[in-house]
């Protein structure tokens, strides 16, 4: 059971202009995350998860309502969250150890030690010399999460992250990263458009309807990990999920 409310989404609104008049995205968007939770978002294309994530995230000013973060407005970026995309956020003219080191202040004494005991955590031991190019699909994510990682966020806000890998190795960065998270301990926020990899990975799921979005349904993961996706509970949560989502589909 989560106590402490670390996220709290209030009656969140957001449209934008178009030519043909205002263009409702959001609508009364009201939910909380829990401190240490896992929450995935899932919803139909087009239905305003990236927009939600960015206002989240503090990226995007919402119309009205507000983000809370433990109690505090969200206004803008800061430290205790870390955006993860389906882009990517490596520096392609820094080694991974340069690129771990990027977001750590000039002045901590134990920078460097932390920069390759995080490389060591995603992998990517005996690379940390590596530019991107010179890395696989599979190990750029992990340089891109233990760049996420290293500057120890309380959040991690995760767009799709494992969406342009293929379906075999999207599976080991979800591994990956529920090995990471039995270490690190954060509250994460994923959006994804695969409801397998939101029962894999969340505590609880929340459905978002058509835009303007609002909640359509949640679904509390109470599996324990590790899950097997194809287990018949795991199965009839897939089914659920996607008849919320308007896909009818038999066990």
């Amino acid at each position: 059971m989560f106590i402490k409310t670390k996220i709290h989404i209030q009656n969140v609104r957001k449209g934008f202009p178009t030519d043909k008049g205002q263009l409702e995205v959001i609508s009364d968007l009201d939910f909380k995350v829990g401190d240490g939770e896992f929450v995935a978002i899932v919803g139909p294309s087009g239905c305003g998860k990236t927009t939600l994530m960015n206002i989240i995230a503090g990226f995007l000013a919402p119309d009205s309502g507000s983000v809370l973060v433990d109690g505090n407005p969200r206004l803008q970026p800061n430290p205790k969250g870390v955006l993860i995309t389906q882009q990517g956020s490596v520096f392609p003219w820094l080694t991974v150890r340069q690129n771990l080191l990027f977001g750590l202040p000039d002045e901590m004494p134990d920078r460097e030690q932390r920069a390759l005991e995080y490389a060591d955590l995603v992998g990517l031991k005996g690379f940390e010399n590596n530019y991107p190019h010179e890395l696989s699909g599979g190990m750029l994510k992990r340089c891109e999460i233990a760049r996420a990682l290293v500057v120890k966020p309380e959040i991690l806000y995760m767009d799709e992250p494992f969406s342009a890998l293929d379906a075999l190795m999207s599976l080991r960065m979800q591994n990956e990263l529920l090995r990471i998270l039995q270490t690190e301990r954060h509250t994460v926020m994923l959006i994804t458009h695969d409801v397998e990899e939101a029962i894999h990975l969340a505590d609880r799921v929340l459905v978002l309807s058509p835009r303007p979005t609002r909640i359509q349904a949640s679904f509390d993961i109470t599996l324990p990990h590790p899950r097997r996706v194809s287990s018949p509970e795991a199965q009839a949560l897939r089914v659920a999920i996607l008849k919320e989502l308007g896909v009818s589909e038999t066990l």
